[in-house]
Formats: C-alpha cells, sequence, structure tokens
C-alpha cells in the first residue's frame, strides 16, 4: 500500500505537506490545565477566574511567535463546558473535598484551587475552550483540538473511581487489561486505558470529537495517541485494525464536513509514538490510515522525554512525500538529572528552561527534514509562587521567549545549543513505545561504541566550538577514555568537571554520583544531519569475571554543547 497514495478529492478542502509546513510552523500543545495551574502568571491581580487569565495566556504565546495552539480540553472526561458528554465539574462543587487527591501529585488544596477556577468561568458564562479560541483569532494563531485518546492523570490513587475517568470506564468489560509493556513485569494500571475495541467507548469519543470539530470554531483536530498509546489488546486482530482505521475514517468525515460548512481547509493527523509496528499491535495502523487519506500530518515523540535520536528521514520513507512530520520537543532533557551544590538538590532537566537544549532539540530534528515543530508540556514548567509551588517543579521558569529562535533551521545556525540522548527515565519509561535507549552503556577494556544523533551544521566562521561531554559512575580509578566525532582521529585530550554543559537556573552540576569528561572539537566537523559519537575504553586489561568491574565504565549520558570558542 505505501506506494499508492489516496486520491483526494475537493483539494481546496485539505492543506498539502507545502501549506502545512507554511502555516504550521510551532504548534504549541496545551492540555486542559495549561492555564489553571499558575493563575499568578496569567491573572496576577487575582479575584475570581476570569477570560482575561486565558487571553493573557494566548497573547504570550502570540507574542513569541507560536502559530498554533493545540488545545487539549480532555482527560477520559471533558474539561470544557460539553454538551454531548460528562464534564470534569458535573458532580463537583465549590471545596468539594471528595476531589483533593483525584490528581496524585499534587496536595488537597492545589487540586481544589484549580477546580475552583474552572467553576468561576462556568458561574461567569465563560466557555474557556470557545474563549481560547476566539483569543487565538484575535491575535492569529491557529486554533486546533488535541484530543488525549486515553489520559492516564491520577489512575494510580483511585483508578477506576477516580473522578476524571468517565462512567464508561467502570465497566470492566470497556477497560484494557494493562498488559505488561515489559517482559516479567506485573500489570501497570497506568496502561488499564479504555478499549477502543467497544463501540461504546469509540461512540463516546466520536460525540467528544464532533462537539469539537463541528460545534467549536476550531480549525484542525490532532489525535493524541502518545498520552496514552492505549487502545485495543496487543497482537490485535486484523479485523480489530480495520475496525479502527475505520472509526478514523469517521472522524476524518467529520474534518471534511468541517471544511465544506467554512470553506478552508481543515488539517487532521496524529500524535503518536515512532513505533509504527507497536502501534498496529494495539489496533492503529499508521501507514494504512495514511494511505488511505485520512489524515495530513503525525507528529511522533517519546512520551516523556525528548527523542533525540528520533528517525524522522525514516519515518518519511515510510509514510512518502504528503504527509508533513513534526519533530517534538518534551518536558524532560533526558533522565540525567541537575544538581545544586547550595541547596543540596536534583531537578528533571527541562528544555523549556535550558534554552540551548530547546535549540538542539529542534535543531537536529529539521535537519532531518521535520516540517515544523510541536512544543509539549511547556507550561510545565511554569513557576508560580502562590498555591501551586508545592506541584510544580521548585525553581524552574519557562522561557517562552525562546520559542522565537525555532521557527526555522536556518535561524538556528550559530546559535548556542545542547544536544543529548535518550536515556532509561523512571517512572515513564515506555518500551516498546519510546525510541530504544543509547544510555546508560557498558564499556569493558578496549570495547568501542558509536551513538548516532542529528545535528545541524554550524557556520564555517562561526567562533564556535563543540564540546562533547562524557557522563560517566564517578569512582577514583576509572580508566582513560578517547572519544572520535564522525571518524576523527580519536582523542585522549579530556577536562575533568563536575558541571553540566548548559545550567539549569541554578543547577549548574551533575549528581555527586556522576562525573564527567569534557573534549573538544571543531564545529566544522558537524554534518547536516546525522553525526556519530565514538567512545573508547582506553583500559587494555584482560576483561575477566574478577577485573570487569575495576576496568569497565558506565556511561550516563553523552552530551553535546555547541558554546563560543573559549582559549
Amino acid at each position: 500500500m505505501g506506494a499508492c497514495r489516496h486520491v483526494r478529492h475537493a483539494p481546496f478542502l485539505f492543506l498539502d505537506r507545502d501549506q502545512m509546513r507554511s502555516k504550521h510552523q510551532v504548534i504549541f500543545n496545551g492540555d486542559w490545565g495549561a492555564m489553571f495551574w499558575a493563575p499568578n502568571l496569567w491573572q496576577p491581580e487575582g479575584g475570581p477566574y476570569s477570560a482575561r487569565a486565558l487571553h493573557s495566556f494566548v497573547e504570550l504565546l502570540a507574542e513569541n511567535q507560536v502559530d498554533t495552539y493545540a488545545i487539549s480540553p480532555n482527560t477520559q472526561l471533558a474539561w470544557y463546558p460539553s454538551k454531548v458528554v460528562p464534564t470534569a465539574l458535573d458532580d463537583y462543587t465549590r471545596g468539594d473535598k471528595r476531589w483533593a487527591r483525584w490528581f496524585r501529585s499534587c496536595p488537597d488544596e492545589t487540586n481544589i484551587a484549580m477546580m475552583d477556577r474552572y467553576l468561576d468561568l462556568l458561574e461567569a458564562g465563560v466557555d474557556w475552550m470557545a474563549e481560547t479560541i476566539v483569543a487565538c483569532k484575535q491575535r492569529q494563531v491557529t486554533p486546533w483540538a488535541s484530543v488525549r485518546m486515553n489520559d492516564p492523570h491520577g489512575y494510580l490513587e483511585k483508578w477506576v473511581d477516580n473522578p476524571i475517568n468517565c462512567p464508561l470506564f467502570k465497566d470492566p468489560d470497556n477497560r484494557l487489561r494493562g498488559t505488561p509493556l515489559r517482559p516479567g513485569r506485573h500489570a501497570d494500571v497506568l496502561w488499564v486505558g479504555l478499549n477502543f475495541e467497544r463501540q461504546a467507548v469509540r461512540d463516546y469519543f466520536l460525540d467528544m470529537i464532533r462537539e469539537l470539530v463541528l460545534d467549536y470554531d476550531t480549525e484542525g483536530l490532532e489525535l493524541d495517541f502518545l498520552r496514552t498509546p492505549a487502545i485495543c489488546e496487543p497482537n490485535a486482530s486484523q479485523q480489530t485494525i480495520d475496525t479502527i482505521t475505520e472509526w478514523i475514517g469517521e472522524i476524518r468525515a467529520l474534518t471534511r464536513r468541517k471544511a465544506e460548512q467554512t470553506g478552508r481547509p481543515f488539517p487532521m493527523g496524529l500524535r503518536i509514538p515512532a513505533a509504527f509496528g507497536a502501534l498496529r499491535s494495539i489496533g492503529l495502523d499508521v501507514a494504512a490510515i495514511a494511505d488511505a487519506g485520512l489524515i495530513d500530518f503525525v507528529s511522533p515523540s517519546n512520551y516523556m522525554q525528548t527523542a533525540w535520536d528520533l528517525p524522522l528521514d525514516q519515518l518519511r520513507q515510510q509514510l512518502g512525500p504528503d504527509i508533513a512530520i513534526y519533530g517534538n520537543v518534551e518536558f524532560a532533557l533526558n533522565g540525567v538529572s541537575a544538581y545544586s551544590k547550595q541547596a543540596d538538590s536534583t531537578q528533571l532537566r527541562c528544555p523549556f528552561v535550558v534554552t540551548e537544549a530547546l535549540l538542539g532539540a529542534t535543531a537536529g530534528q529539521r535537519a532531518l527534514g521535520a516540517d515544523g515543530i510541536e512544543l509539549y508540556n511547556y507550561y510545565a514548567a511554569d513557576e508560580d509562587n502562590a498555591d501551586i509551588r508545592i506541584c510544580t517543579r521548585q525553581n524552574m521558569k519557562a522561557d517562552y521567549t525562546a520559542i522565537q529562535k525555532i521557527g526555522d533551521l536556518e535561524s538556528l545556525r550559530g546559535q548556542p545549543k545542547q544536544y543529548a540522548f535518550t536515556t532509561m527515565l523512571a517512572p515513564v519509561w515506555n518500551p516498546p513505545f519510546d525510541t530504544p535507549d543509547s544510555l546508560p552503556d557498558i564499556l569493558e577494556p578496549d570495547w568501542r561504541r558509536a551513538y548516532r544523533l542529528p545535528m545541524c551544521a554550524e557556520p564555517a566562521d562561526a567562533a564556535l566550538e563543540l564540546v562533547i561531554q562524557i557522563v560517566l559512575d564517578r569512582r577514583d580509578d576509572l580508566p582513560e577514555l578517547a572519544v572520535s566525532f564522525n571518524d576523527s582521529w580519536p582523542t585522549r585530550d579530556a577536562q575533568a568537571t563536575d558541571e553540566l554543559l548548559f545550567p539549569q537556573l541554578d543547577h549548574a552540576f551533575h549528581v555527586p554520583e556522576y562525573t564527567a569528561f569534557n573534549y573538544r572539537f571543531d564545529v566544522s566537523e558537524i554534518r547536516e544531519g546525522w553525526n556519530e559519537i565514538s567512545v573508547y575504553n582506553g583500559s587494555h586489561e584482560v576483561a575477566t569475571a574478577q577485573s570487569r568491574a575495576k576496568h569497565s565504565v558506565t556511561i550516563r549520558s553523552i552530551e553535546l554543547a555547541i558554546k563560543e570558542t573559549t582559549p
């Protein structure tokens, strides 16, 4: 099927890939809580929450050159005032203690305060979804609906009776079994989602999507199967796969209807893992959906951390030239934390705080041909010093101005950047859907390992250098390492350091258990697209069962920086 594409009728109702690229370069995905978690940022004057907060948030996006806001207004329930499916506020009264623990990582008062903000708007007659769309259109930001198809927020505490799960979830026939994603692991409640093999489940989401497409003034639709990729039981039959494809076709028919009503294109796409085989196993055949002309774009990513080495060029070969492919930047840089000596605290690093990492992640994906960039969970790094401070990551502040720098590949060249590799990231390590983890890795005596990473070429006349940092488990008798970049002669010339390549505000060091070595190279050696870093263990000791631990090294991370040249 891959060589034969569906012929589209009424082409003026669709955006081809070039049009997608020109109209939707920077997509900001904001979930139902994006404008509600941090009230002091969006309505600093206080008082009952109002439409002013929504407009303030969208104004910030517009000022920083976001052209598309993918508004995600649902978990299993609608968080907007739906008229066709149950909503999160149907049974809520102000200060209702039953809702205190619905979201497991926040204190009781934080959850209730957020619910009360939704109630403020509802009591004032403000439909926040509709008002946000108005705010977007006033500022030339395209409003999309991004529907999360199986969002597991809050499962761990009260996963069946959690108030943010819909009534269908209470019936075990409508639930997946929670098949372990890792061999030998117990069933995981995070993956006990709604079962889309059930007609009632598909009808439920189709009703919600129909409302968001036809009754709201949205201008595009993203089906988010990445949050969470739990659709049907693994090893789905061909009949089940065909059922899901036909159901996607029903959704596509809604978007065509909307395009015909408005006379303007209404793009539709999938936010998904890049593991097409694993997706097909749970019922979602991306290739068949693309071949049938049911989507205009895909937005592939890992679940929680940025997929630094995701092969977008290979996905292009699988999907053909017509489908737009968006790179994604996620909340986590990788699983290696930042450390503050002064506070004796650690933080998960975030590209939305470390601007150089945002630029590096974007540059690598654009160098592989990404048609645009989607920013996911950007607002999760917002710091609000009011009642939200316990729940959000303290001493973090998302740099929205950095978004202005990622609009195209040429603007990224010559800018300081950080690149990295994916690592295992508990508890949201998500095989078989996430890209295979590059690290940690063990290097025994005389061993070499090569790691591939996409990067963008830099101007030859820029006063920049490439620094490759190898992060290791700390110990006193580490063997000497050598590093080669793109087949260069291996160098052993390294500077030991405990510092990160770029700090995350006041967290500037590696955790005490790790140490690092910096190797310097000329930026002219960087290739456009894929680059290779080879690491050699310089110990020549014969590895025996007794000596292996002493002469081996554990590589925790490999990170790269484009920095101003140092003397």
